[in-house]
């Protein structure tokens, strides 16, 4: 028998004798890849010793923001189907769309025209009022003693563990929604994940952004060496898009009156839901989800960008996200099996698009056109009134004709947006203060008030064109104070 043992590890090592390496001392080794391939289980991976963690969050609230939630939705149940147990799934969402009294189909979430239900399941760790911002730090950095409310459930990882981070909702320059205040910054993300990383509890970790101006959150600012790879729905400048909206094809049922979708998500989702994600690298999915979302170079489209340590990009999808079994038998194709839409949906009008189906719809003369018709005028007073109030605010500070260029000036790529973050919140409170809270729509103003950061604006100069320009302001729900500030 032990002839037998001999012979065989003998065979062994001629089939890999091209690749062999004798040490100094007379030892063979073998390569190892080759060693892996022998001699390790059947079923183990490139540096699965490590447990899988994700953090999933839907920014918004709102049934007009639908498309949100049920993109982080059906992200769980591809982590859930990849393997991830449920005690490792973070979940922020408000939890105001299953139940809807506009949801056609009370208690399911679909995230696409022909798709399955994805709330089922789905758990509750962080809804309503308990979707924050710190809530999100906290529970990124295991700190269960600065949680308030929810579950308690953060990610306790450790040194060999591998993070998967996905967020879906309204973005600005420099700013991701919630939908509580204040908002999301930049530099307050970066400096948590640097916090993480100098814990030393995790070995690399992925973050997929889908937000308009998501480029923004990590360009200028996001080091080399964090092990982190992140790739945002578009750069730094411009929207990211919804779809499966009602007008598009494909388009959602007839009953439905918003977007079931966002594009770059929907892209990513649905690229690992036919996929062995054994097979296929993050490089591979960027360059499809890229394809996809650019939408054919076409209007309806926005750039996917990476950041951070592109070199974790060569890692296999399984290591964050695991696979689905009904999938091992799929040969991986360099090419985009799944058509775009035909267009898509501004993020910044999914809104009015909900609004305006649900006024087309509404019998003549009924309640529900009343208050469809109620929704859009607001929405477009809100509107007119931050637009109307930045541009003039930018006028009474740098004069008629200067005040529109420093308004609209972008930094060139690899700048972050503005070089004092605590500047840059200071003269949002004061306009708000004034004006009104800029919401969801509003963010997309945040590179003016950057560039008043940066063109050395001090805020007693801020308070008083604000005051100037904004004597009262719209009394709605889209511009109310009740709420608090963004900053």
């Amino acid at each position: 028998m032990d002839r037998f043992l001999l012979f065989l590890i003998a065979s062994l090592i001629a089939t890999v004798s091209g690749g062999r390496d004798f040490t100094g001392d007379g030892v063979l080794r073998l390569p190892s890849e080759e060693a892996s391939r022998f001699f390790q289980a059947p079923d183990s991976d490139e540096n699965e010793e490590g447990t899988r963690w994700a953090i999933l969050i839907a920014g918004s609230n709102g049934y007009w923001n639908y498309r949100h939630q049920a993109d982080v939705c059906h992200a769980y149940q591809l982590l859930r189907k990849g393997g991830l147990k449920e005690e490792n799934i973070v979940v922020f969402m408000y939890d105001d769309i299953a139940f809807s009294e506009e949801n056609p189909r009370p208690g399911v979430i679909i995230n696409s025209p022909h798709g399955d239900d994805v709330y089922k399941g789905v758990p509750k760790d962080y809804t309503g009022e308990d979707v924050t911002v710190n809530n999100f730090f906290a529970a990124l950095l295991g700190n269960k003693s600065a949680l308030t409310g929810g579950t308690g459930k953060v990610v306790d990882s450790g040194p060999n563990d591998h993070i998967f981070i996905y967020y879906s909702d309204h973005g600005g320059p420099g700013m991701l929604g919630m939908p509580t205040n204040p908002y999301l910054y930049a530099s307050d993300l970066i400096e948590i994940l640097k916090k993480k990383h100098a814990s030393g509890t995790y070995k690399s970790l992925v973050f997929y952004l889908e937000a308009c101006e998501s480029g923004s959150i990590f360009e200028g600012l996001l080091p080399e060496g964090l092990n982190i790879y992140a790739t945002t729905a578009a750069n730094a400048e411009e929207s990211s898009w919804g779809t499966y909206c009602p007008g598009e094809f494909p388009s959602p049922p007839p009953e439905y009156e918003t977007c079931l979708g966002d594009l770059y998500s929907v892209a990513w989702m649905e690229d690992s839901d036919i996929h062995n994600l054994r097979a296929e690298t993050l490089h591979q999915q960027y360059e499809l989800v890229k394809q996809r979302t650019m939408n054919g170079n076409s209007i309806y489209g926005s750039h996917v960008m990476q950041y951070g340590d592109i070199g974790l990009s060569k890692d296999h999808l399984f290591l964050y996200l695991g696979t689905n079994p009904a999938n091992d038998n799929f040969t991986f194709v360099d090419e985009n099996s799944l058509r775009p839409p035909s267009k898509a949906v501004n993020q910044r009008d999914a809104d009015l698009i909900h609004f305006w189906d649900k006024f087309r719809k509404a019998p003549q003369g009924s309640p529900r056109k009343a208050e469809a018709e109620r929704q859009i005028l607001e929405v477009m007073s809100h509107r007119m009134h931050v637009d109307s109030t930045v541009k003039l605010i930018g006028k009474l500070l740098f004069g008629i004709e200067k005040g529109t260029e420093v308004i609209s000036s972008v930094r060139p790529a690899g700048q972050p947006l503005v070089d004092d973050w605590n500047c840059l919140k200071t003269l949002v409170r004061t306009f708000e203060t004034h004006c009104g809270s800029l919401s969801q729509y509003g963010m997309k103003h945040m590179r003016s008030f950057a560039n008043f950061c940066n063109a050395g604006i001090q805020n007693e100069q801020m308070a008083e064109a604000s005051a100037q320009a904004c004597t009262t302001f719209p009394a709605n729900p889209w511009s109310s104070l009740h709420r608090g500030f963004t900053a």
